[in-house]
Formats: structure tokens, sequence, C-alpha cells
């Protein structure tokens, strides 16, 4: 689990552009894993199957996790392609996210520098219309109570960011909180402290 917010992308991107003849298509979309990238990847390629390439990136999770990273060149000259593309990604420091860039080649060579600047200049062009939003990072956090506790825990927890809240009522309050996890370790332990640790709560690391 990250500790720490990133941006992710909040819409698709469609954009293309032609350069010396060779026209430039760029698909980015939200992938919040490699399984999810890898998807939307053959997804593209099936679809421009007649396309000289189909060169791709991706960063599969948070921006600094070098797990979750890939890129191919997909018959372009080695490094002139998925190394930019995951390049301008990079740094563009947002996760979750994949970019495909097809080539239909217009009979130019462009060079291996023209192709690095074509490749990484088309992404930076297709990320200034992506919409992007923060991820929070986010943790369960599971406790029970006294039907007494009730109204001094919900005071408390509405100084914290609450995703979710999920409370059943029996012969005490099971709680079930979904909440930032960089808030969570503070939240507990002020709950603690102010029920003079009569109420246990605590994340859930199932």
């Amino acid at each position: 689990m990250t500790e720490t917010s990133y941006y992710i992308p909040q819409n698709t991107v469609f954009f293309q552009e032609v350069i010396k003849k060779s026209r430039f298509i760029v698909h980015i979309k939200h992938t919040p894993d490699i399984d999810s990238a890898r998807n939307f990847v053959a997804e593209i390629k099936e679809k421009y199957a007649d396309a000289a390439h189909n060169c791709w990136a991706y960063v599969a999770g948070a921006p600094n996790d070098s797990q979750v990273l890939g890129f191919s060149d997909d018959g372009e000259p080695n490094g002139t392609a998925g190394k930019p593309i995951l390049n301008v990604l990079l740094g563009s420091e947002i996760g979750e996210i994949t970019a495909v860039v097809t080539r239909y080649f217009g009979g130019v060579k462009l060079g291996t520098g023209g192709l690095v600047r074509a490749y990484g200049g088309s992404v930076n062009h297709a990320l200034e219309e992506l919409e992007r939003c923060e991820k929070i990072p986010e943790v369960f956090v599971i406790g029970t109570s006294e039907y007494s506790h009730q109204g001094l825990i919900e005071q408390i927890l509405k100084s914290y960011n609450i995703l979710s809240m999920d409370k059943k009522f029996t012969e005490k309050i099971a709680w079930n909180l979904r909440m930032d996890a960089r808030e969570a370790p503070l939240a507990i332990s002020e709950i603690t402290d102010k029920t003079s640790g009569r109420v246990n709560f605590q994340v859930d690391e199932d």
C-alpha cells in the first residue's frame, strides 16, 4: 500500500498529428494495474493492426514504483519510441496511465533523433488534453464500541477524510471505515485517547 497520493487520468485522450508525412495517433487511458495496461495495448494494436507500429509505455501504479513500468518500440529502432513515451509519462508524475502511439509511415524517414522527438512530443501534446484527479491512498479501519461512544466517535471522525463509513448495530456497534491511509494512525490514536482506551479501533490488515 502506498502512503502518498498521486494524480491519475480522469478521462481518455485521443490525439493525432502528422510529422513529415507520418501520422501519429496517441491514445491515453487510466489503467490501474499491469493487466489493464496490457489489455489496453492489445485493444489498440488490434484496432490499428494495419499500422506500421503501435508503440507503447505504461506506469501501471504509483509513478515512483519501478515495478509497474513497461514499454515497447514495436519494431522501431531500439530506444526511439517506447522509452521516450515512458520518459514523458514519468515526467508528468501521473500514475496508473498507459499511452499507445500508433504510427502510419508516410514514406519519409525521420532518423533516430526525429523518432524520439516525434513519439515523445506527440505524447506531450496529448497530455495537454488529459484531465487528472488525485488518488488518495486508502485503508480500512475496523472497530467496535458501546452505543454510548457513538456520538463522540462520529464527532472525532468529522475531522478526518472518511471515504465511506459502515456501521452494524448489534450488542455493540461494529465500525468499518474506508479512509485516507495517511490519517488513519492519528484518527485511531484520537479515538483511543478520548474514550480512555475503551474503544478498540485498528487498521484492517486483511
